[in-house]
């Protein structure tokens, strides 16, 4: 079995990396090249960066602040951010990032998905999708960096996965966006009724609060990956940490 990833997130917004609670709220947490080398040196294995204004601004990442970062870290760099073309994904990956993750603009067009797997390989293509439930169901939103762009699109989330992959995605990442800055757990029943559909590798999203979160989530929904953020930057608990409870729990981290 694979060993399972546990990967930080850094949201940035105006520069500085900040967090919300349900995509509100935001408050600073940093210098986003300060916490990149912070998590590097911790032992994260993976790094992920969102500029979370940058599809509702209609502008795409800053590629000079992408290498800056990409040159202090020797684990894989996922970008995302207002990335509405072949050009401008491109950009990224020669800038020093190993991904680039497409959500609003992959809803907007989801040919883009093919376009950019066809181009850049699907290695390198994460689909990320953030959902909520509505109405008993759980839809896909876009423009989710901002509480006054949010916006419902009329795909239901578990159908928008399955799609992303068939078109080339290499990996989809589910932020619940309910359970999204509360450290209440991940949201079990929606991962694994997502990895039930999936063939691809999928990273939940969204809800850690202690390492015990992290044993369940790949214990019951079968992630290949947990993604983080709040929990890591307050110091509630630590990548050691989490590391640790996945041994004791037997499964495989990585050193």
């Amino acid at each position: 079995m694979p060993a399972k990833r546990i990967i930080a997130c850094l949201d940035v917004r105006d520069g500085r990396v900040v967090k919300g609670v349900r995509f509100e709220g935001h408050v600073d947490m940093g210098d986003p090249a300060d916490l990149a080398v912070r998590y590097r040196d911790a032992g994260v294995d993976e790094l992920v960066i969102y500029d979370i204004t940058a599809s509702a601004e209609r502008r795409t990442i800053d590629y000079g602040w992408v290498s800056e970062i990409a040159r202090h870290l020797d684990i894989p760099l996922c970008v995302a951010g207002g990335i509405r073309s072949i050009e401008q994904a491109v950009s990224c990956l020669e800038s020093g990032a190993d991904k680039v993750s497409i959500n609003s603009p992959a809803l907007a067009d989801p040919e883009f998905i093919t376009q950019l797997s066809n181009v850049a390989g699907s290695q390198c293509v994460v689909v990320g999708v953030d959902s909520r439930l509505v109405e008993g169901e759980w839809s896909a939103f876009q423009f989710t960096g901002d509480a006054k762009t949010i916006r419902r699109t009329p795909r239901r989330m578990l159908d928008w996965i399955v799609e992303a992959a068939e078109r080339g995605a290499g990996e989809i990442v589910l932020n619940c966006m309910d359970s999204d800055g509360v450290r209440n757990g991940f949201d079990i029943a929606q991962l694994k009724e997502a990895r039930a559909r999936l063939s691809v590798p999928l990273v939940a999203s969204g809800g850690a609060g202690t390492a015990d979160d992290f044993v369940r989530v790949f214990k019951e929904a079968d992630v290949s990956g947990a993604l983080a953020a709040g929990v890591f930057h307050s110091g509630a608990t630590s990548v050691s940490d989490v590391k640790a409870a996945l041994r004791r729990a037997g499964l495989e981290a990585r050193t």
